[in-house]
Order: C-alpha cells, then sequence, then structure tokens
C-alpha cells in the first residue's frame, strides 16, 4: 500500500469537501470493511476494519452485541405462522451474542454491549466488493460533507448570505452560497421582484432543514427581518449598541416601517439609520427593489408611538381604549395619508405597534373612515 500517496489523498479530500480527516480514513475504514464482508462474509454481519496510516496494516473484527430476552426476541411467527408484531430485533446469530456465552468472554459484559471478534486479515477483494467499497467511500463522505455543511450554516440562521442566482425553477430560486445551494420559495421572494441568472444578491437564512439528503438551507428575500439585519450592516450604530430596531412591519415589495431608539442621548435614531443625505436607506432600499421605508423613533408611550407609526401623517391626538385598542384623530387634509392606499399605511402602524388602530377625522370623530381601522393580528416583528 503506498501509505504516501494515500496520506496526501486523504488530506486533498479533506480540504476540499471541508471535513476533518479523520472523516475521510473512516469512510475508507467503512468501505473496506463493506468489502470484506460482500468477499468473505455474510450479509448480516457487523464488520469493523482499521487502517493504521503509519503501518499500513488492515485489521478486521466481527462485531456482536451482548443480549438477552429483554433486548431481542427469538421467534419470529406464531403457531399458525402469523408474525408477531413486537418492537424487539428477532435473534440473529450472526449479530448477537447471548449473555451467558457472552460472559465467558468477558466477565463483567453487560447488556447492549459490543464485542469484537478478530477476523482473518485479507488484501485481495473481488470487483463486486471493490465496487461496493467504492459506493461506502462515496456516501460516507457525502455524509461527512452534509454533518460539516450542517454545523457551519447552523450557526449563521438569522443572518445575511451572500450569494448567486444558480437557476429558477417554478418559481422557486435555487442560490449557490459556495460550499451550499440555498433555495429561496417563491412565497419567500419580494413579489414583483425578477432574478437572472449569475445575478448576486443578499438572502435572509431563514432555517437550516435536516431531514433532506443535504442540508435544506432556506432563505428569504420578503422576511421583516431581512430589512432589519441589512441595517445592521449599514449603520455602526446598531453594531455598536447604540441604536436598536425596537419593532418591524413589512410588506414585501411595498413598504416597510422601522421602529428604532436610542440607547444614549447623543445619538439620534432616525437620523443614524438614514444617514448623511440619506445613503444608508439608500443602500437598504436598492438591495429590496426601490421599497419605501419609514423610519420612526420608538416610544414607551402608547400615545407617542400610536402618532408616529402612522407618519407621514401628522396625527393631532391618540385616545387610548380598553384592549389595547387606540382611536387616532387627524385634521381633514391628513386623512387619505393616514389610511394610505389600500388601509396599508394604518395596516403597518397597527402591526408596528402591537395596537388595534382607529383613523377618524378630529372635525367628524364619530364617523368611522372607509379602510381606517386596522387589527393588531399580526404580532409585532422585533429585531433579534
Amino acid at each position: 500500500m503506498d501509505l504516501k500517496n494515500l496520506k496526501r489523498a486523504v488530506d486533498q479530500i479533506a480540504q476540499e469537501k471541508n471535513i476533518e480527516p479523520e472523516a475521510v480514513i473512516n469512510a475508507i475504514e467503512s468501505a473496506i470493511a463493506a468489502a470484506y464482508r460482500k468477499e468473505y462474509g455474510k450479509r448480516g454481519e457487523i464488520i469493523k476494519a482499521e487502517l493504521n496510516l503509519k503501518t499500513g496494516e488492515l485489521k478486521f473484527w466481527q462485531i456482536k452485541t451482548a443480549v438477552d430476552e429483554s433486548l431481542v426476541r427469538f421467534i419470529e411467527t406464531d403457531k399458525h405462522g402469523k408474525e408477531i408484531e413486537e418492537l424487539l430485533p428477532l435473534y440473529n446469530p450472526d449479530r448477537h451474542i447471548l449473555m451467558e456465552e457472552a460472559k465467558q468472554i468477558k466477565s463483567d459484559v453487560q447488556p447492549g454491549e459490543d464485542l469484537e471478534f478478530p477476523l482473518e486479515e485479507r488484501e485481495e477483494f473481488g470487483r463486486i466488493a471493490s465496487q461496493s467499497a467504492k459506493q461506502v467511500i462515496l456516501q460516507k463522505l457525502r455524509e461527512a460533507e452534509r454533518e460539516s455543511i450542517r454545523k457551519e450554516y447552523q450557526n449563521k440562521e438569522g443572518e445575511i448570505l451572500n450569494g448567486a442566482v444558480q437557476r429558477i425553477e417554478r418559481g422557486n430560486v435555487y442560490v449557490d452560497l459556495g460550499r451550499a445551494t440555498g433555495i429561496l420559495f417563491y412565497n419567500e421572494t419580494i413579489p414583483g421582484e425578477h432574478y437572472r441568472i449569475g445575478e448576486r444578491l443578499r438572502f435572509y437564512l431563514l432555517a437550516v432543514q435536516e431531514e433532506t439528503r443535504m442540508p435544506g438551507l432556506i432563505l428569504s428575500r420578503s422576511h421583516p427581518k431581512f430589512v432589519s439585519k441589512l441595517f445592521e450592516l449599514e449603520v455602526p450604530e446598531i453594531h455598536e449598541g447604540l441604536v436598536e430596531i425596537k419593532a418591524i412591519a413589512r410588506e414585501a415589495g411595498s413598504r416597510t416601517k422601522i421602529a428604532a431608539v436610542s440607547k444614549t442621548e447623543n445619538v439620534d435614531p432616525i437620523g443614524s439609520l438614514v444617514g448623511q443625505r440619506g445613503t444608508r436607506v439608500m443602500a437598504v432600499t436598492n438591495e429590496l427593489a426601490n421599497e419605501k421605508i419609514d423610519i420612526i423613533e420608538y416610544s414607551d408611550d402608547p400615545e407617542k408611538f400610536i402618532a408616529s407609526a402612522l407618519s407621514p401623517a401628522k396625527v393631532s391626538s391618540v385616545e387610548i381604549l380598553p384592549r389595547r385598542e387606540a382611536r387616532a384623530f387627524l385634521p381633514e387634509d391628513q386623512l387619505s395619508l393616514a389610511i394610505g392606499k389600500g388601509g396599508q399605511n394604518v395596516r403597518l402602524a397597527a402591526k408596528l405597534t402591537g395596537w388595534k388602530i382607529d383613523v377618524r377625522s378630529q372635525s367628524r370623530p364619530e364617523i368611522v373612515q372607509e379602510g381606517g381601522i386596522a387589527e393588531a393580528a399580526a404580532a409585532t416583528e422585533a429585531a433579534e
């Protein structure tokens, strides 16, 4: 065995797939064990192989589990020939060893403990066994790479990732993230936004699904927190903890409202997010296909917060009612601005504050305005 080249190949594969060299060696040992079982063993046997990279020595063992009646069943069918439905596995002499026999080999053996039985060393394997070994190596390397990717991206949930559009299928966008491919489902895209193959964009990592063949990286561009994370990248005051985004409400592709608060008297939260000559907020809106963004100052005072949330309309007064309901009174010429097209402005204000808001004219307070009532049905999206 050419150990020098083998060691070099192990290191190269580990580096290419960004996995530990031990994972590559484990894959090789599993493959050799599979080849041994295929060529010299029985189908039900559990074979373990160990490769010494220093000496090139190959050793093999058969693994048997010490069992008693609590761990396995000894009858497969009843007297009528029907299978007995039990959860316990059927006793297999190729995989199991009874406790009485196991204690003769190891006196302090415990039920469920694995015992190793040395096997004859072999170095020659047939074509079928070699093919089986190749498949095992590929499978084990895929599993190791999958685990490595899962660990890497699990720590990035809720963060911004950069990627290039790889392909588009049935409205779903597949994104090349480097080591892995993410998927942007149709309902996580920004309405009206068109994607081009090769286009580089930013994405919000919504979740890492583990039950798929490769870790499913679920991306989003419509999630409210995507906006707050974009501001974190553009606004140093947020990163430094001087400014905090307290709440965010979004109708992707159209409009977003953000409530920010300053942690120090000397910092203006709105000015920090807007930036000099609007450079910071412009950078975010450019990423969001020119989505309109309203930035207001958060307040613990519900009246003040609700009045600010209805901006750009100028609110005259706010009346707080039971069950987190409020009425906002405005001059006649500010009503349409407060309600917004299709009721969007008051709807986003209700989402942002968590209050049911009823917009009314201060000169005609008894009249309910069309589209002027918005429920706080959706929970306020607070930035993390």
